[in-house]
């Protein structure tokens, strides 16, 4: 899941939007401490491969087969048309609240939701291949997130046509909402939040989205997508306390209630990885802003998170960073014909909300805090897979409690998997297609 190129305001935030203009949004009250926003220049979440081909990270660039966007060919995509009005009045606000002004024009387009459907399933065709896409699906299938025969690029495809109600694309500068030129309360909102992605890319520059989610720097986009989709979800509400009328924050409630999207039948653990960015993100921008102001919301674009986990728990930004782990090639060990299928850094996030599918939320929280680092790798001869998940944790106590979490996830589902004996910090969890393959990795572990 790599939502690179563009960003995105879905659905699921109406749910945010009914209240904008009645709440303020808190830091996340499991974190326990103030946060600390000093800023120096963090390390990476993991050095890239060098010279042990054998790595995860070296089967990781390898398997990586992602297109890069041409972010230095479509930068100076002139705007074209008049502004409207109503938009420019917009554009006008966010400028006084968010503190700075566009540099260059900005032409917000309104759209119908067949236009971003079309444009969102050009975009899921053009850079998330279906060959990577199909060996990450058998991955997660047979961990457990995701349901057997799940694809998850027509999961997204799917999401993209229903969900997504407007973009902003950080290569050619392009803006669309669902919407018309003279936008209800609810349409000017889901335009504060696309203009506030292109006012802070003309100003900061979101290109990192892009360059990571070319590289699969999964843990790191996630990071980067929580303070993008945060910041943007921040300010959207704030533009609606400040510039709506109380007759229209009662228009846009209304509105926003009236149009919750049915039930979606994308699976769970999908659904959710994609909204975790706009909620957590929000409180993380809150929490930034609450201690040090806009100078320090400023501050965090110059030296992003790295890690979920700094999102989830703003006290541990920016100096708590992730421990770099591995997982060696067993391929041979295995047998003949086996290959690397996928590898995929795995953060705080990801195993929370895994978590989540089969524990409650509290016991979810718990087993997966204390995270220190995580990456799976993926091995398959054609019909088997075989995956080893390798963790870093802070405490040999938060060792334990993950391992006895995952226990208890392992026993409430059907997936054939073990939790191998806490190493001090470290825990490592096996996942197979079958028994007998469960056992060839245990052996060869």
């Amino acid at each position: 899941m790599r939502p690179f190129a563009r960003v995105f305001v879905a659905t699921f935030a109406f749910a945010m939007l009914a209240s904008a203009c009645t709440s303020t949004p808190s830091p996340n009250p499991s974190t326990g401490a103030e946060p600390s926003i000093d800023v120096p220049t963090s390390p990476e979440v993991v050095p890239q491969p060098e010279d042990d081909p054998g790595s995860a990270l070296a089967a990781m660039e390898r398997l990586c087969t992602i297109r890069p966007p041409d972010i230095d060919g479509g930068l100076q995509v002139p705007a074209e048309g008049p502004t409207p009005p109503a938009i420019a009045k917009v554009m006008g606000e966010l400028e006084q609240i968010r503190g700075f002004g566009f540099s260059t024009r900005v032409v917000a387009e309104p759209v119908t939701q067949q236009d971003i459907a079309d444009g969102y399933t050009e975009y899921i065709e053009t850079y998330y291949p279906e060959e990577f896409y199909s060996r990450r699906s058998l991955a997660w299938q047979t961990i457990g997130v995701i349901p057997e025969g799940t694809n998850i690029r027509d999961e997204l495809l799917e999401y993209g046509s229903t969900q997504v109600i407007g973009y902003y694309d950080t290569v050619t500068g392009e803006l669309v909402f669902l919407g018309q030129e003279d936008p209800t309360p609810l349409e000017r909102l889901t335009l504060a939040h696309e203009l506030t992605h292109a006012i802070d890319d003309q100003r900061f520059g979101l290109e990192k989205v892009d360059e990571l989610g070319a590289e699969c720097r999964e843990e790191e986009l996630q990071a980067t997508l929580g303070l993008v989709e945060g910041n943007a979800t921040f300010f959207m509400l704030r533009w609606a306390r400040t510039f709506l009328s109380v007759e229209e924050q009662i228009e846009l409630s209304a509105e926003a209630a009236a149009q919750q999207p049915p039930p979606s039948d994308i699976p769970p653990f999908i659904d959710a990885m994609q909204a975790w960015p706009y909620t957590a993100g929000l409180r993380f921008i809150t929490a930034l802003e609450g201690d040090g102001g806009l100078d320090a919301v400023d501050a965090a674009f110059l030296d992003m998170p790295v890690s979920s986990e700094q999102i989830l728990h703003p006290e541990r930004y920016p100096n708590d960073v992730p421990t770099p782990v591995d997982v060696p090639d067993l391929a041979s060990e295995l047998g003949a014909g086996w290959e690397d299928l996928d590898v995929q850094p795995v953060g705080e996030i990801w195993l929370d909300v895994a978590m989540r599918l089969r524990l409650d939320g509290l016991d979810a929280s718990q087993a997966s805090a204390g995270w220190d680092g995580g990456i799976y790798r993926a091995w398959s001869d054609g019909d088997r897979v075989a995956i080893i998940l390798s963790t870093a944790w802070d405490s040999g106590r938060d060792a334990d409690e993950f391992a006895a979490g995952m226990q208890r996830w392992i026993s409430a589902g059907e997936t054939p998997a073990e939790v191998l004996p806490a190493d001090g910090t470290s825990v490592r969890v096996l996942f197979a297609t079958d028994a007998g393959t469960l056992a060839d990795l245990r052996s060869a572990a």
